[in-house]
């Protein structure tokens, strides 16, 4: 940082909450960028604002009593950056696929940080975007979402034509080095309150967002740290890595520690006014509200080197580690780990094969998963925690150590008979499968599972087994508690070898 910092007062800002400043916010970036470096400051007030360019060197300050308000293009005469052309937009849907048309985006910069107290309010922008243009399809929305009229489906996937002068993210940053992020609140930040894409040495730190579509989505990055972060997301993902195509090439999302960071689905802005509503019971994809941690849904470039450790995840769906377009999820270490409400399955390994790629893109991996010191309670009792890979394409080196899973439980007998299709085309939700045929622990294509005191509970009875296992290998379990109904087996196997409980093979 070179110099005073920058106060766009001085540039003729006015914070009433009614003057446009979108000039003068940019007119400071500029100078601070072209002295070398500097802190751009908000000060207290409410500041409205079309698209800011931050540039390299430089450090949006939003200070105490700062608010940084999303202006809207129907109310302010005025409109967001257009979303400038991207020839690799393909292989995921406009809000991906785009950066400028952003309240604040970054490109090709270095340098750079926006830091709180202060907080931004995306009122103005859509948390719509036109769904990816590729042909097949298949996998391109979840299964739950088949009922849902054309009427519905037009509102969550407009056309492209609707997106002009829109503004559908929060910050985006495409191609950016050393960037910080840190300390502030983003209040219904659209499509993304934050995206990330094939930037390197990024830290996310600090940040409070309650928003009405995804929190972080950490796209193609490497070097990336994430901490002491609370996102409530009851509509989408709350922090969730990527590895798209969206810059043309497959890249992997490598070396990520999410620490110490609270996800949760509260109704829209209660976590911000601290009632933490449980009133909105369905996201828009018609499963269970959401506010998750994930890996995927884009996953052709892969995961490598992937930490989550001593998080909280509070009336949200589980961890969900997916790879459905080709890439390698590899080495992720998972512990610490608290979950309360949980809404779907707790724990999802999905290897599948939609194929949203290049012609030749194949089907992926997942190998080498630890899992460790995990705690879910009061889990929706439809779906088991599920490792689902495909036939000839198993999931490979699975371990989960000191794991304790508790269920509502109240599953229905007919559950337990049930049989589902691989569905390796379709998109990779735990509701693709229906209800589980197991209460507690699904495996079925899996090579190299370890379970080390692992206890299965439920709060009410439930008629199905605790475990089932299908088309698995060498798997050793030892010290495991499982709660079984009377009558019941603890553990099904149906084409399982290599077996061993507790030292012995059944």
């Amino acid at each position: 940082m070179t110099g005073a910092p920058f106060d766009v007062r001085d540039f003729g800002a006015v914070g009433d909450g009614a003057t446009l400043v979108t000039d003068e916010i940019n007119a400071a970036v500029a100078v601070a960028n072209a002295v070398g470096g500097g802190e751009v400051v908000l000060p207290a007030g409410r500041w409205l604002s079309f698209s800011i360019r931050l540039l390299s060197g430089v450090t949006l300050r939003l200070d105490e009593g700062c608010v940084l308000e999303a202006a809207d293009p129907a109310k302010h005469g005025g409109a967001y950056d257009p979303a400038e052309l991207n020839p690799f937009d393909l292989y995921q849907d406009f809000g991906h696929s785009h950066w400028h048309n952003s309240l604040i985006w970054g490109e090709d910069v270095e340098d750079v940080a926006v830091v709180g107290p202060g907080l931004i309010d995306g009122v103005g922008m859509t948390r719509e975007g036109p769904g990816s243009r590729w042909t097949r399809q298949a996998g391109e929305f979840p299964i739950s979402m088949a009922n849902l009229s054309a009427e519905a489906m037009a509102i969550l996937v407009p056309d492209l034509e609707a997106m002009a002068g829109q503004g559908n993210k929060t910050i985006a940053l495409k191609h950016a080095r050393r960037v910080r992020l840190e300390g502030f609140t983003i209040w219904r930040g659209g499509h993304f309150a934050v995206l990330a894409t094939g930037c390197d040495h990024l830290t996310i730190r600090d940040l409070r967002i309650d928003t009405n579509r995804d929190g972080l989505d950490i796209d193609c990055c490497r070097d990336v740290t994430i901490a002491d972060c609370r996102v409530n997301t009851p509509n989408d993902d709350a922090i969730v890595l990527k590895s798209s195509m969206a810059l043309g090439e497959v890249r992997a999302t490598e070396r990520v520690e999410i620490t110490r960071c609270h996800v949760s689905g509260f109704d829209l802005g209660t976590l911000l006014d601290g009632t933490q509503g449980r009133t909105q019971q369905l996201a828009p994809d018609q499963d269970r509200v959401t506010g998750r941690i994930k890996l995927g849904t884009e996953s052709n470039g892969g995961f490598r080197q992937i930490t989550i450790s001593d998080c909280v995840f509070t009336r949200s769906r589980g961890l969900a580690l997916e790879t459905v377009d080709g890439g390698v999820i590899e080495d992720v270490t998972i512990r610490d780990v608290v979950m309360r409400e949980i809404t779907t399955a707790p724990l999802f390994l999905r290897l599948g094969d939609r194929g949203r790629g290049p012609e030749g893109t194949t089907r992926g991996a997942i190998r080498r998963i630890r899992v460790s010191n995990l705690t879910a309670w009061d889990i929706l009792p439809d779906y088991a925690a599920t490792i689902a890979g495909l036939e000839g394409h198993p999931i490979q080196d699975v371990t989960l150590s000191d794991v304790r899973l508790v269920y509502a439980g109240g599953g229905e007998a007919r559950w337990a008979q049930r049989r589902p299709d691989d569905m390796a085309h379709a998109y990779p939700e735990p509701s693709m499968f229906g209800p589980t045929p197991a209460h507690g622990l699904w495996a079925r294509h899996v090579e190299g599972l370890r379970l080390d005191n692992v206890r299965v509970e439920t709060l009410s009875p439930d008629p199905r087994p605790p475990v089932l296992l299908q088309a698995v290998r060498d798997a050793r379990f030892d010290r495991l508690d499982l709660a079984a109904a009377p009558g019941v087996e603890s553990i099904v196997v149906e084409e399982v070898s290599g077996l061993i409980i507790d030292g012995d093979a059944p």
